[in-house]
C-alpha cells in the first residue's frame, strides 16, 4: 500500500516538474520577447508614457514569475529523489552501488547504480549522521562526491540579491512618486496643505460670531467687494489687497475670517504660516506661488494665512548659525505675489497675528496689508453675547444670570468663555444635575481662573488658620480702600500648582485704564494678606510671595513707565527689547545712570511701604472683624459675599 502511495506521489511530482519546465520555457520566451528593442510603432512614444510604463511593468512581472518558477522547479527536482535510510546508504557505499553523491550540510543526494545496465540510475536522498570517516569511506569505495552548501545557487541568488534589490527599488519608486510635484500625495506639493471649504460644508456667518461689532463692520466691505466688485470700480476705487486681523489669542480672528468667507459664499483657502516652511530649502516659496495660482484660478476667493508672524518676522539682524534664509525667501515670495496680483480679480488676502510688532515693515506698507483690524478682548456686553452663543446647546437652570457670569470674567476672551460653558456642563454631569446650575458655573470659573481643586492636599490646622487670616486680610483691605472692587468669594481650598487660597473680587463696571489712586489701592490690597498674618499671628510666611511679586511689578511700572513719581518726573526709564534667538525672557535696555537707578529703587520702595502702611492701619482698625472672618473661613472653607456681609454688617 505504501509503495502504491509512493508511486502516485512520484508520478505527481514528475508531472509537476514537467509543467514547471514548460512554464519556465514559456516565461523565458515571453521575457526574451519583451526585452527586445522597442518596435518602430513605439519609437515616437515618450519614455514616461502610459504604454511605456505598462511595458516596463510587464517585464518586471515576467521576471518575477520566471524567478519563482525556477525556484519551484529546483525544489521539485530535489523532492523527486527517494529517501533511503542512512544505514542503507552506508551499505550501498560499501557494496559499490553509489554512482555519484552530493554532500550538503543537511542531506546527501546522488544516484544509485542499477543492477541492470539497461535500467536508469535511481535518485536518492538521505539525512546523514555525520562522522569524520565518511569522506575516507566514500573515497575508498571509489565514489565520486562533491560537497556543497545547503542552499542552492538559485535560493542564494533569490534571497541574498534579488529580494533586497526589489525592496530598494520599491522604496526608491515610492520616494520618487512622493517627491514628484503635481501629485495629490506629494509632501512637496501644496495640495495637502491648503484647506478649501466647499459649499457642501456648513457655512459660518457673522451670526455665529458674537461681539466684535467694529471688526465685523469693517469686514463687511470685503464681503461687498467679493459680491459686487463693480460698485467699487465704478468710482475708480479699489479694495485693499490685504486685511490684517490683530488681537490677543482666542479673540476669534480665524472665526471672523471664515465668517467673511461664509457671508460672501466663496472658496476659503486656509493655511498656517508655519506650514510654508519644510525641511527642504525653497519649499516655502514654492507653496506661496502655488497658493496664489490656485486662488486666481478659483477667484473670487479668500486667502487666509493664520499666524503670519511665523513667516513675516522682520528681516535683518545678526546672522545666526543655520540662518533664516528659507523663512526670508518665503517672505520675499509673499511680498512679490501681493505686489503682482490684480485686485480686480476678486482675491482678498487676510491674515491674523497676535504679535504685530515683530512683522516686517514691508508687509504693513500700503499695497500689501494696508488695512489692520484690531480684534480686542470683549467688553461686558460682548461677553454676555458670547455666553449666550455658547450656552445655546446647554440646558440652563432658571436662576442663571449670564450678566453676572460676564461680570465675573473680565479680561477673558471668547475661547475662555466657551471653555467655561463647557466646563460648567461637565461639572453638572459630574454631580448628576438635571440642568446646569449657578454653582456649576461658579466652579467652572474658579477652575479656569485659579486652577482645579487639590482635594488630596490637606492643610494642617495651623496652616489652615494662617491661610484663613491671609485671605481675610485681602478681603478686609479690599472692602475699605476707596477704589477697591467688591469681594465676591473667599476660599482657602488649595488650587492649581501652588495657590493655597484666593480672594475673588467682582468689578462693578468695565475699566480700560487705571489712575494713580487705583494702583496705590491695589498695592494695599496685595499687601493686606501679609499684614494680617503679621498682626494676628505675630509672623509672616512664604504664602505672600506671589503678592510681593505683583506689588513690586506694579510699583516699578508706576515709577519707570507711567510717570507716577514726583521725584522721577514724567519720564520713562528703560526700554524692553524683543526676544532674540534662544532667549527666554525679553531683555531690558538700561538708558539711565547709576544715580537714577538708586532713585528709582528708592521710589519703588516708598510706594510699597506706603501700601504696607495703609494695609496695616486698616487691619488694626478692624481686627475683631478680621478674626470673625478668619474663623468663618476655617469652618466653611468657602464663603461668598452675602455670607461675609451678614457676618460683618456694614
Amino acid at each position: 500500500m505504501n509503495d502504491s502511495k509512493d508511486g502516485i506521489l512520484k508520478a505527481l511530482l514528475t508531472l509537476l516538474g514537467s509543467l514547471l519546465a514548460a512554464l519556465k520555457d514559456l516565461l523565458m520566451a515571453g521575457f526574451s520577447y519583451l526585452s527586445k528593442q522597442d518596435p518602430e510603432r513605439e519609437l515616437n512614444k515618450p519614455p514616461g508614457s502610459k504604454t511605456a510604463r505598462s511595458r516596463q511593468r510587464k517585464i518586471i512581472y515576467f521576471a518575477l514569475a520566471l524567478i519563482l518558477t525556477l525556484f519551484l522547479f529546483n525544489s521539485v527536482q530535489e523532492v523527486q529523489s527517494t529517501e533511503i535510510p542512512f544505514s542503507q546508504f552506508i551499505n550501498l557505499v560499501k557494496e559499490g552501488k553509489i554512482d555519484k553523491a552530493v554532500v550538503t550540510e543537511r542531506y546527501i543526494t546522488g544516484l544509485i547504480r542499477p543492477d541492470d545496465a539497461e535500467k536508469p540510475a535511481q535518485n536518492f536522498m538521505t539525512i546523514p549522521l555525520w562522522q569524520t570517516d565518511l569522506a575516507e569511506m566514500l573515497a575508498a569505495n571509489k565514489v565520486d562526491f562533491v560537497v556543497r552548501s545547503s542552499e542552492s545557487w538559485l535560493s542564494n541568488l533569490f534571497f541574498n540579491w534579488i529580494i533586497p534589490m526589489l525592496i530598494l527599488v520599491l522604496i526608491w519608486s515610492w520616494v520618487m512618486r512622493r517627491t514628484t510635484a503635481g501629485g495629490a500625495q506629494s509632501f512637496l506639493n501644496l495640495g495637502d496643505k491648503i484647506h478649501i471649504h466647499q459649499d457642501t460644508q456648513a457655512k459660518i456667518t457673522f451670526d455665529d460670531v458674537a461681539g466684535a461689532d467694529s471688526a465685523k463692520q469693517e469686514l463687511k466691505e470685503s464681503i461687498d467687494f467679493l459680491k459686487t466688485p463693480e460698485k467699487f470700480q465704478r468710482l475708480g476705487g479699489r479694495m485693499p489687497k490685504g486685511v490684517l486681523l490683530v488681537g490677543p489669542p482666542g479673540t476669534g480672528k480665524t472665526l471672523l475670517a471664515r465668517a467673511v468667507s461664509g457671508e460672501a459664499q466663496v472658496p476659503f483657502f486656509n493655511i498656517s504660516g508655519s506650514e510654508f516652511i519644510e525641511l527642504f530649502v525653497g519649499v516655502g516659496a514654492a507653496r506661496v506661488r502655488e497658493l496664489f495660482v490656485q486662488a486666481r484660478n478659483q477667484a473670487p476667493c479668500i486667502i487666509f494665512i493664520d499666524e503670519l508672524d511665523a513667516i513675516g518676522r522682520s528681516r535683518g539682524g545678526p546672522v545666526m548659525i543655520g540662518g533664516h534664509d528659507e523663512r526670508e525667501q518665503t517672505l520675499n515670495q509673499l511680498l512679490t505675489e501681493m505686489d503682482g496680483f490684480d485686485t480686480s480679480v476678486g482675491v482678498v488676502v487676510m491674515a491674523a497675528t497676535n504679535r504685530p510688532e515683530v512683522l516686517d515693515k514691508a508687509l504693513l506698507r500700503a499695497g500689501r496689508f494696508d488695512r489692520q483690524i484690531v480684534v480686542d478682548k470683549p467688553d461686558l456686553q460682548d461677553r454676555i453675547e458670547i455666553l449666550k452663543l455658547h450656552t445655546k446647546a446647554l440646558t440652563l437652570a432658571e436662576n442663571i444670570d449670564l450678566s453676572i457670569i460676564a461680570r465675573r470674567t473680565p479680561g477673558l476672551v471668547g475661547a475662555d468663555l466657551a471653555n467655561i460653558a463647557n466646563e460648567a456642563a461637565i461639572m453638572a454631569i459630574r454631580v448628576d444635575h438635571n440642568k446646569v446650575e449657578k454653582e456649576d458655573f461658579e466652579s467652572a470659573i474658579d477652575r479656569i481662573l485659579a486652577g482645579p481643586e487639590k482635594k488630596n492636599r490637606v492643610l494642617n490646622p495651623s496652616e489652615k488658620r494662617r491661610v484663613a487670616f491671609h485671605e481675610a486680610g485681602h478681603a478686609m483691605v479690599a472692602e475699605h480702600v476707596p477704589t477697591g472692587q467688591p469681594v465676591h468669594k473667599i476660599s482657602i481650598i488649595p488650587r492649581g500648582v501652588s495657590a493655597l487660597g484666593f480672594t475673588l473680587q467682582l468689578p462693578v463696571e468695565e475699566k480700560f485704564l487705571s489712575t494713580e489712586d487705583d494702583l496705590k489701592d491695589q498695592l494695599a490690597i496685595l499687601l493686606g494678606g501679609r499684614m494680617a498674618e503679621e498682626i494676628a499671628l505675630g509672623s509672616i510666611s512664604t504664602g505672600a510671595q506671589n503678592d510681593l511679586e505683583k506689588a513690586s511689578e506694579i510699583a516699578r511700572n508706576m515709577v519707570c513707565n507711567l510717570g507716577m513719581s514726583k521725584k522721577m518726573g514724567p519720564l520713562t526709564y528703560g526700554k524692553r527689547q524683543q526676544l532674540q534667538f534662544l532667549e527666554t525672557e525679553a531683555s531690558e535696555y538700561r538708558n539711565y545712570s547709576d544715580e537714577t537707578a538708586r532713585l528709582i529703587d528708592t521710589e519703588i520702595m516708598a510706594l510699597v511701604e506706603e501700601g504696607e502702611t495703609r494695609a496695616r492701619e486698616i487691619i488694626l482698625a478692624n481686627k475683631s472683624a478680621l478674626e470673625k472672618l478668619a474663623d468663618l473661613l476655617q469652618e466653611k472653607e468657602v464663603i461668598n459675599r452675602e455670607e461675609m456681609m451678614a457676618l460683618l454688617g456694614n
